[in-house]
């Protein structure tokens, strides 16, 4: 929120002529953004390490309450927010530790495949994704590798994006860690 100092609000038009008094503006878009700043610079190799924005500590009440004041300020644009958060709040998960056990158990799977890679960058507030680095050899030209991303779209929290140069084709949903696990080399090996 932005607090405008009474001393200088009477060149404000809204307090001309006015008796001076505290002049306040909820900047909600500001606060979300911020509460979704990842501080320091260093990697992470897997989701846990990456988990260091205010929306990964504070309390977890707070942090929906903010992210659905966030989305009633801009209802027709969905602020940036991790898979998770967006999850609980649609009612999906139960609770963000149940989102951060389920990125746990992925990187855990992943992490012990190899050329499996975690890129601790994501889009829309994510704290990241994961690549499938081998995959790449299968393209003509430069693309993107297969990439796993954690997603509040469905029940499985996990989408496959195959191989590709230029436009991404349509994501994969997997249903789980069990999916994943089961048809694990069959994602590795999509073609463009």
């Amino acid at each position: 929120m932005t607090v405008v100092d009474p001393a200088t609000a009477e060149n404000l038009p809204e307090q001309r002529g006015a008796q001076r008094r505290l002049h306040v503006e909820p900047l909600v878009d500001l606060e979300w953004t911020a509460a979704l700043e990842q501080p320091g610079s260093a990697s992470a190799a897997v989701p846990a390490d990456a988990r260091r924005a205010w929306v990964h500590r504070a309390p977890e009440a707070q942090v929906i309450a903010l992210y659905r004041a966030a989305v009633a300020a801009s209802p027709n644009i969905a602020p940036p927010a991790p898979w998770w958060v967006r999850a609980v709040a649609e009612g999906g998960l139960s609770s963000r530790r149940e989102g951060f056990a389920v990125e746990d158990r992925v990187a855990k799977l992943l992490d012990a495949r190899p050329g499996w890679v975690f890129v601790p960058w994501g889009v829309d507030g994510d704290t990241g994704y994961w690549e499938y680095m081998p995959s790449e050899r299968r393209l003509a030209e430069p693309g993107m590798p297969t990439t796993l991303n954690h997603t509040h779209r469905h029940p499985g929290w996990l989408d496959v994006v195959a191989v590709h140069a230029g436009t991404a084709p349509a994501p994969i949903a997997v249903g789980g860690l069990v999916d994943l696990r089961k048809n694990l080399a069959r994602l590795e090996s999509l073609a463009p």
